[in-house]
Parts: structure tokens; C-alpha cells; sequence
């Protein structure tokens, strides 16, 4: 299975904007986006105790250093259950090493460095557990896992695009709080699912203050101080996604296949957000837009994405309209 085959089997979703991206940015995008899932499978793995997973993170650590030997690690997922796509790239992780290795050395440089750091956070907020206290405890798991991606990408827009490489200090900032946004949404929309298999990525502080516990949130009798806790972490959402929003903008107008490639997870993800605000559902099972939506977003912004006055516009009527 190709690079291009197991992006889609991981994520027909980020697959849509990451092969809008041009050339050798394309493949370089893909590649580490399946490394950073063998770290993802390797992190949310039900099946391990939190000492072998964190055990199996450092391995990969020291794979992606050139320390260890793959097999080490992808004998581990003999067995591996093919039905969750990350396993599934996990199994194929040799081979996604190999054609990291035919990218320009920079550009593999970039990706190791980044991966690396992800899986290192990754690893100590297993370690941790499933307790946040406050909101930047959230803000700084959330970094680890999508922040950090944000400064990745960039780095890559940076290295095939002077425009960008002249704006990359400015941007990065943008760039973290980017990924910072899309991680709330993911959190937002996957409330339910995460509580289910033990963790609960709202901050305690946020619950104290509307006199809630984890497990009380998920109950029917306290949806409407519920909603409320749901509210705190839209609007922080919200607050994310508008920096995105100015990430967006930053890029150059021509290098479309690089905005597409930003414009459609923000399009995605401002639209989820607005299908998730005020709405009990999102306490009883995973939110998702329409397929409808997703091919809206796609016609609209490839024909529109180059201009930001439209983006502005399309943007705040994303946020605004429900299904």
C-alpha cells in the first residue's frame, strides 16, 4: 500500500486539503502525517497498559533517531486489529521510513525533528493520565499533539515557499494556536468517545466552576449546566480558529494549493463547531458534519480561497448556520 493509499485509509478528511498541496510538499505532508499516526496508535492503543505504550513511544523515538530497528517495533502489531486505520499504517510504518528517506534531506529533517517532539509529549501525557487540571494543562497536551503539527507544516511552507519563509516567525504563532483549534474541536466533538475509554480532556477547572464532576457531565439530569461547560469550550475553540483564520490570510493568494491545503481543516472545523454549540447531542455521541457540508466547503473554497475578503465572509457563515 502506498503513501497515498494508507493517508486515505487514515483520513479521507485531512487527505482532501493535503493533496491539494503542490509537488514535493504534497508527498512531504503525507509522510508525516503518517508517522505522527503510528505515534497517534501508539498513544490511544486500548489494548496496552500505559507502560507499554509508553515504552512503545520511546522506541519510536529512538527509531526515528536512527537508534533502534523498525522491526523492533512493527512486530509488535503482528496481531494488530485492522479494523482502526491507525493500525493499519502502523503495520506499515517501514515503509513510510523508506519513502521518507527520498525527500530532500531538509525536508526529512523537519518532519523527524517535529515527530519526534510529538511523540515525546505524547508519551509524558500517558504518563500523566487522563486528568486535566486547568486550561493550559489542555492547552499544553493539545500542543504536543496538534500544536506542534502546526509548526511542522509551516516549517515545510517555509522551506518551499520564500513568501512564506520571509513570514515564518511571524506565523508561528498562528500556526500553534491553528493546531490548538482544531484539537478543542476534536475534543468538543468527541466528548462522549473519549469519556468512554477513560479520558476526559475538560479542563477540572472548567467543571468546578459549574459544580460538576467528569462522570456528571454525561448525565441526562445535568444537561443545562452541562451545555454551559460545553460553552466555555466553544468559545475557546472560537478564540483558536480566528487566529487560524489570520494563518490562513497570511499565506500568498497564488500559492493556492498551499491555502486549500490550510482553508479546508478550518472550513471543517468552524463548521463542526457550529453544528456542536448549544447541542446536548454532543454528550451522548461524536459530532460530525454532513458530507453535503464537506463538498460545499471544497467547491466553494477552491473556487474562492485565493481572496480573504471572502474568507472572512465564508468563515463568520460557517460559524453562524446549522444544519
Amino acid at each position: 500500500m502506498n503513501s497515498k493509499d494508507l493517508l486515505r485509509t487514515a483520513s479521507r478528511t485531512f487527505a482532501i486539503g493535503i493533496e491539494r498541496l503542490p509537488g514535493v510538499l504534497c508527498e512531504a505532508t503525507t509522510i508525516a502525517y503518517l508517522l505522527l499516526r503510528v505515534s497517534d496508535y501508539l498513544e490511544d492503543n486500548e489494548e496496552m497498559e500505559t507502560d507499554q505504550k509508553v515504552g512503545l513511544l520511546n522506541l519510536w523515538v529512538n527509531i526515528l533517531r536512527e537508534e533502534a530497528d523498525i522491526e523492533t517495533l512493527t512486530r509488535q502489531f503482528t496481531h494488530a486489529d485492522t479494523t482502526n486505520p491507525d493500525a493499519i499504517v502502523a503495520q506499515h510504518s517501514k515503509e513510510i521510513l523508506l519513502q521518507m528517506r527520498s525527500l530532500p534531506y531538509a525536508v526529512q529533517e523537519i518532519i523527524v525533528r517535529h515527530v519526534i517532539h510529538s511523540t515525546q509529549g505524547m508519551a509524558r501525557w500517558t504518563q500523566i493520565g487522563p486528568n486535566v487540571a486547568d486550561e493550559k494543562e489542555m492547552d499544553d497536551y493539545m500542543f504536543e499533539v496538534a500544536g506542534r503539527v502546526g509548526y511542522l507544516v509551516t516549517q515545510l511552507f517555509a522551506w518551499y515557499s520564500l513568501p512564506i519563509r520571509r513570514k515564518e516567525q511571524e506565523i508561528m504563532p498562528l500556526a500553534r494556536e491553528f493546531g490548538l483549534g482544531l484539537q478543542t474541536v476534536n475534543v468538543i466533538r468527541g466528548l462522549r468517545e473519549d469519556f468512554e475509554r477513560g479520558w476526559v480532556y475538560v479542563p477540572k477547572k472548567f467543571l468546578s466552576e459549574i459544580g460538576l464532576t467528569k462522570e456528571q457531565l454525561f448525565d441526562a439530569e445535568n444537561r443545562e449546566r452541562a451545555l454551559q461547560v460545553l460553552d466555555m469550550l466553544t468559545d475557546k475553540a472560537e478564540r483558536h480558529l480566528r487566529e487560524a483564520l489570520k494563518y490562513v490570510k497570511s499565506l500568498p493568494w497564488w500559492q493556492h494549493g498551499i491555502r486549500l491545503g490550510c482553508i479546508f481543516p478550518l472550513m471543517f472545523a468552524i463548521r463542526t463547531l457550529a453544528v456542536c454549540r448549544r447541542n446536548a447531542q454532543v454528550f451522548e455521541s461524536e459530532a460530525k458534519i454532513t458530507r453535503a457540508d464537506v463538498k460545499k466547503i471544497v467547491l466553494d473554497s477552491t473556487l474562492w480561497g485565493w481572496s480573504n475578503l471572502w474568507l472572512d465572509k465564508y468563515y463568520q457563515e460557517l460559524n453562524t448556520v446549522k444544519s
